[in-house]
């Protein structure tokens, strides 16, 4: 024979595994910045991707950082808790930022989507 308890929280398990949905990984393209494009420390830019294909279920948790030679800033975001439907989000150069021809954008929310390099004078 169960006990209440049990009874309850075998019940709470079954509504809790028809409710919850799983998030849909989403991979959206960046569309800014391009390769090629040339930008400042200091200077404040648009990062966009494409949300035209945007799940119903994504991730609440986003973040872009910038990356250079392949490795990402993850301590110093440019950017965190925005809305990934919104399609973009302004970002600021940090001043302390070297110059270099191999800088990317990170996206990161159901996924971590690299932007094509650009350079950062």
């Amino acid at each position: 024979m169960f006990s209440k308890t049990a009874l309850l929280a075998a019940l709470l398990a079954a509504v809790a595994s028809v409710t919850a949905r799983p998030l849909d990984v989403w991979d959206p393209e960046i569309t800014s910045p391009t390769a090629g494009v040339r930008w400042l420390p200091g200077d404040i830019h648009n990062i966009t991707w494409d949300t035209s294909n945007a799940p119903a279920d994504i991730s609440e948790v986003s973040m872009i950082v910038l990356a250079k030679g392949g490795v990402e800033d993850i301590a110093n975001p440019l950017a965190q808790g925005f809305d990934l439907r919104a399609g973009f989000v302004p970002v600021a150069i940090p001043l302390s930022t070297v110059s270099g021809d191999d800088y990317a954008i990170v996206l990161f929310g159901d996924s971590g989507n690299l932007s094509p390099t650009f350079t950062i004078l």
